[in-house]
């Protein structure tokens, strides 16, 4: 298994990793979503996509974890894991403060278990 961050992602190889691990076509335009982000970390068996973690940010000091994501062939192996703590590392080196997560309640173990500490937040839902 290979970890690479930022490293050179065809579009069309995300779209297809995305429907693996999501089910779901990836947002429209990810790759505007990706230019605005802070960093992003991959994980790759050869060369098939297998992991992925975005750190999006807001241009200060706080940044936010978002679509982590693992090929359903390789969960349960640590790769979510160590995609976080490398986007944890990579935060922290780019002088971010405060490292923000949301995650389903089903998630809450994992993402304890990476260091995050729960906190109160507000959401909102603008679209149906």
């Amino acid at each position: 298994m290979s970890y690479g961050i930022g490293e050179r992602l065809e579009l069309d190889t995300l779209a297809a990793f995305w429907r693996r691990s999501w089910g779901a076509p990836p947002p429209t335009d990810y790759g505007a979503v990706l230019a605005r982000s802070l960093a992003y970390v991959i994980a790759r068996d050869g060369d098939r996509l297998v992991g992925f973690v975005n750190v999006a940010w807001d241009g200060g000091i706080h940044a936010f974890i978002l679509d982590t994501a693992v090929d359903p062939d390789y969960r349960r192996r640590g790769i979510a894991t160590e995609l976080v703590r490398r986007a944890v590392e990579t935060a922290r080196q780019q002088g971010v403060h405060w490292l923000h997560v949301d995650f389903e309640l089903r998630l809450e173990g994992f993402y304890r278990a990476c260091g995050f500490a729960p906190t109160s937040a507000g959401l909102m839902r603008l679209a149906p």
